[in-house]
């Protein structure tokens, strides 16, 4: 008999199954094989037998859940000047989140090792069984970052070798928006169905799942629109070594830069947003302004990918003047058989999103290498 296919545990993981039925069917195989690959797993004490699952005619299903191994999994998201930390159990359930401030240009070295005490000060049960960490920049095979524009001294190290030593047990690493749209989109559609999750933060980014699947691209930086060229930004020289860049006039960043060259004293994205909730004239236009740029840019990516969903995560996708313009851009830049049944709306996951496919990731890759 083959071995059981490799996803049935991530479409229990994820919700997408819960019975026998429900395998055949996702992966599009005889109930004879389902059954037969489940039996293999519960005699491996991978799968266990709950209860009853309702049907619509005929006899009850026995749900299927996975078992819960003992042990925990410690996630992270590195943002510009914050980390976000989590816990969660060894099938990637979040347990426990905080936020705590470290600054990401301070350079690998000295952000890993605070990283890891911050780590290991969370409150945890059982053994330690893997690290999963997200980056704001490309992440490569092998746990690498290639030519990240706002992190000074990462490009090339080693990160995910430098956790596993830190730690002792298997590491991963993603980039954050890859990690955001995995966990909006299965805690949204499960393993099945395409959406685009945009990170608007001090920079953006953007992570794509299609058929539940993340996509990366040839070169691993698939969802990269904020290096896009686009008019409004004129000549402002953007960190990727450009001109023009949608970064300089949509990102927390560029909405800083240009309050402060009207005088107007910010030093982050949240002041920024802070003014704008307190009726700013010009931090509120400039928030709106950036939405519909934003919008401008993904027009052309909703056409062309035609997804389920668009999901906005970050800073700025806490504005509703943000979201409301990016979806005004959007309506008015497609054909109406693209928008139709679009959803445009912020992440329902919040903050723990990139903490969510971190965790999915790295428990994927633990389940991955048991033998």
């Amino acid at each position: 008999m083959a071995r059981p296919h490799p996803r049935i545990t991530e479409l229990l993981a994820d919700g997408s199954a819960s019975s026998r039925s429900d395998i055949a069917r996702l992966l599009r195989v005889a109930p004879s094989t389902a059954s037969a690959w489940v039996g293999q797993l519960i005699d491996a004490g991978v799968v266990v037998e709950d209860g009853l699952v309702a049907s619509g005619g005929g006899r009850p299903r026995r749900r299927l859940r996975l078992n819960r191994p003992p042990g925990h999994l410690l996630v992270a998201e590195l943002g510009g000047n914050h980390a976000r930390l989590g816990v969660t159990d060894r099938t990637g359930r979040l347990l426990h989140s905080t936020t705590s401030p470290l600054t990401v240009a301070d350079g690998p070295e000295q952000v890993l090792g605070s990283l890891a005490t911050l780590l290991r000060d969370q409150p945890a049960e059982g053994e330690l069984a893997g690290v999963g960490l997200a980056l704001p920049g490309p992440v490569q095979p092998g746990g690498t970052v290639r030519l990240p524009s706002r992190m000074p001294g990462w490009a090339g190290f080693p990160v995910q070798e430098a956790l596993t030593e830190s730690f002792g047990v298997p590491a991963v690493v993603e980039n954050d928006a890859n990690a955001m749209a995995l966990g909006e989109h299965r805690t949204q559609f499960g393993s099945e169905g395409d959406s685009i999750t945009v990170k608007a933060g001090t920079a953006i980014g953007s992570g794509i799942v299609i058929a539940g699947q993340l996509y990366r691209g040839a070169t691993f930086a698939a969802g990269d629109v904020t290096h896009t060229v686009v008019h409004a930004a004129g000549n402002r020289p953007c960190t990727c070594g450009k001109t023009g860049c949608l970064e300089t006039v949509a990102s927390g960043a560029g909405i800083v830069a240009r309050l402060v060259e009207q005088g107007i004293k910010v030093t982050n994205t949240a002041d920024a947003l802070a003014l704008a909730r307190d009726g700013d004239p010009e931090a509120t236009t400039m928030i709106r302004t950036a939405g519909s740029l934003l919008g401008e840019v993904l027009s052309s990516v909703v056409s062309f990918f035609n997804p389920q969903a668009l999901f906005l995560t970050g800073g700025l996708a806490s504005s509703q003047h943000f979201v409301t313009a990016v979806r005004a851009r959007i309506y008015d830049g497609c054909h109406p058989l693209m928008t139709e049944s679009l959803r445009i709306e912020a992440a329902s996951l919040g903050a723990d999103a990139a903490l969510a496919g971190t965790a999915l990731l790295t428990a994927a890759a633990i389940r991955d290498a048991t033998p």
